[in-house]
């Protein structure tokens, strides 16, 4: 099922501004909020949708990359283990505090679970981001690579008890007089951020949440097909959060490193092949570079400077699984730049030809008709 667009989402045009866009998901996070449709599995979705809408396009950076590439610009459906642009809850929650102001007297303390009669929520850790660098090689194929990043865990010997303050619900009550009668609101529990426990021993050295910063090795799986500026998630390889909270996630954000032969658009390629005048007079076979090793093309006789050669699946597979891009190949006939005096008799004999006279054809196409050819296949 094809992803929704995310201005749709938010109901806002494209050339919408940033306080469009604010004022247009503040609306939709407070009609969805799960505090006003408890146990309804779709105001949640929306909920969701909107948040993950808000996050790409209330960014300037994000947009831009967006409006050019669509979902695929940050790994939409990519598998691999990743969520892709997905947003969990607790995400939505953190994220956005300030969208949502106190409109539902959360506190501050967290949405969604507190006052609902839902039970503790614990605080997630928070994300971590990293940055990797790929070759053009290593994107058309795929790769495994193994990063070092230093993540908060729980130290070594913690143990913990039940709060004190709020008896292990993880969450207080608040009574108010009010003209309408008693008001109870709920919001977490200010000693163990909702958790429902505080640390009792651990060992020295380490903070009152527990927690220390450890080197570890993390093996990430990237798909075939990633684009600069794509960002990947790695589930539960963030922080970990205070007293046993679950851990955030790794944020991993793909460099591409600029390569010598070829020029990358989408998931086609772009390739400048130099031959000489005889080759593109008389015609030939010349050996070109692919990303994947090489390729024998032929240059047909009389070749005219310009002539684009489309190598079909050649290119860059699709991050989403949807073919593989062409190689395009610029085929520039080389001028000599200094010649001898044997060259130049020769030359000079060979421009009084009538055959060697500039005599275009209908089927002779100039620079823009060679560029909408090439970006209308």
């Amino acid at each position: 099922m094809a992803k929704q667009d995310f201005y749709d989402i938010l109901g806002v045009s494209k050339s919408a501004s940033q306080d469009e866009i604010k004022k247009a998901y503040r609306k939709l996070a407070i009609k969805y909020h799960p505090d006003k449709n408890p146990d309804n599995p779709e105001a949640e979705q929306k909920f969701k949708d909107a948040a993950e809408a808000y996050e790409v396009l209330s960014n300037a950076e994000k947009r831009q990359k967006y409006d050019r590439f669509g979902h695929q610009a940050f790994g939409q459906g990519a598998g691999g283990g990743f969520g892709g642009g997905g947003m969990s809850m607790d995400d939505i929650f953190s994220h956005f505090g300030d969208i949502f102001g106190g409109a539902f007297g959360g506190g501050g303390g967290g949405f969604g679970g507190f006052g609902g009669g839902g039970g503790t929520r614990q605080r997630r850790g928070s994300n971590l981001r990293v940055r990797v660098r790929l070759t053009l090689e290593e994107i058309a194929n795929g790769v495994e690579k193994k990063i070092k990043i230093k993540r908060a865990i729980a130290a070594d010997g913690l143990t913990f008890k039940t709060c004190t303050t709020c008896h292990g619900t993880g969450q207080v009550q608040r009574v108010q007089n009010t003209i309408l009668g008693q008001m109870r609101t709920a919001s977490a529990c200010p000693t163990c951020q909702g958790s429902g426990k505080i640390v009792e021993n651990r060992p020295a050295g380490v903070g009152p949440d527990g927690l220390e910063r450890k080197d570890e090795t993390v093996s990430i799986k990237i798909p075939a097909g990633v684009m600069d500026g794509m960002q990947l998630r790695v589930s539960g390889k963030g922080n970990e959060g205070p007293m046993g909270a679950p851990a955030g996630d790794l944020m991993v954000l793909i460099e591409e490193e600029e390569h010598k032969d070829f020029k990358r658009d989408g998931n086609n390629l772009h390739y400048d092949m130099y031959i000489s005048f005889p080759t593109a007079a008389m015609g030939g076979s010349v050996d070109i570079p692919t990303v994947s090793g090489k390729a024998r093309i032929k240059v047909d006789a009389g070749t005219q400077s310009g002539k684009v050669l489309r190598l079909k699946g050649k290119g860059l597979p699709s991050v989403e699984g949807y073919g593989t891009g062409d190689l395009l190949v610029h085929l520039n006939v080389w001028t000599p730049k200094k010649l001898s005096a044997e060259e130049k008799k020769l030359m000079s004999q060979l421009e009084e030809a009538e055959n060697f006279q500039p005599s275009p054809g209908r089927h002779d196409k100039g620079f823009f008709d060679r560029v909408k050819d090439m970006f209308g296949n």
